[in-house]
């Protein structure tokens, strides 16, 4: 089996203001990062354009249209304080949802191991009908609802370890029983949500703060006492990753202090639940990471493991 890398030019035209950190330098960095990985055991796959029936599993059709409204012919105009969209944005986030769900259909088809998505502009904040926190639409969420509805799983699990609370993906699964969304983020911070009492309707959102200057043995301890547990006990069918290398302790814009050694921890044992419960199926797809060094280190080290179970199982 194999590991598929999904990724599209297009994701480069989507180019915000000077200075924003959400920006096109942070796919060169990771491509440069990739370029010089050994290849084997990776098939990279150009990402198709997702549908507005793959949006609309979670988003509303004012949200999509309220999207295509506002892309801009030419330069750039802002959503929010935040959230910018180019002439090429609009194309990068159908191709973002067109990534997760060939990343989804190529896991459950068998066609490969796993895969991960390095798409941009991310997704993990984007609410049912408010872009936001540099997102559009919640590409995570709706390669949930992809899985559960057109594939038939009965349970998906999410596990969102960007240092920012994934509300966008709490708000289009809070109803949605059938997902379950872990979220461990550091707390205060952006977006202000993600406190331990948001647990869905059904017990489906765990979230899990974390403090301000906690580094990797921090990190162990909830995923050992809470993550993990939670995780074996769903019995998830198919994992999903948001992966955020922000945490990391050289990040501008939060103060964990994790390094690559925690993600590469992180991912294996996200890894070892899918073993356990779904044949090692996993998709993960890049979140937030705004130290260009630390986010490509960050990566490469999280894409080796899937390499490497995808490889040798």
């Amino acid at each position: 089996m194999t590991t598929a890398l999904l990724t599209h030019p297009d994701c480069l035209n989507h180019v915000t203001p000077p200075g924003h950190p959400e920006r096109v330098d942070r796919l060169m960095a990771i491509y440069s990062a990739l370029d010089a990985m050994d290849h084997t055991g990776l098939q990279r796959v150009e990402a198709p354009m997702g549908t507005d029936a793959d949006i609309l599993r979670v988003h509303p059709q004012a949200h999509i249209d309220a999207i295509k409204a506002a892309a801009p012919n030419s330069g750039s105009i802002a959503l929010d304080a935040d959230t910018h969209m180019s002439e090429g944005s609009l194309n990068a986030a159908y191709r973002g949802v067109g990534a997760m769900t060939t990343a989804v259909d190529m896991v459950l088809n068998g066609d490969v191991q796993n895969a991960f998505a390095a798409m941009r502009p991310p997704g993990h904040h984007a609410e049912k009908q408010t872009p936001m926190g540099f997102c559009l639409f919640g590409n995570v969420a709706i390669a949930a609802k992809h899985a559960l509805d057109v594939h038939g799983l009965e349970r998906v699990a999410i596990v969102d370890f960007d240092v920012h609370h994934g509300n966008g993906t709490q708000d289009l699964l809070w109803d949605e029983g059938r997902a379950l969304f872990i979220s461990s983020h550091q707390m205060p911070l952006y977006p202000g949500s993600g406190a331990a009492d948001e647990t869905g309707t059904s017990g489906n959102i765990l979230n899990i703060p974390l403090p301000p200057n906690s580094g990797g043995a921090e990190l162990r301890k909830v995923y050992e006492r809470i993550v993990l547990p939670a995780l074996n006990d769903f019995k998830p069918q198919l994992v999903l990753i948001s992966a955020g290398f922000d945490a990391h302790r050289n990040d501008p814009l939060a103060n964990l202090n994790w390094d690559e050694a925690d993600f590469v921890w992180a991912t294996e044992q996200l890894c070892d639940v899918a073993d356990t419960h779904c044949e090692g199926r996993v998709v993960s797809t890049l979140e937030g990471g705004y130290d260009l060094d630390a986010l490509a280190a960050s990566t490469r080290a999280h894409l080796e493991v899937l390499i490497e179970r995808g490889t040798h199982g």
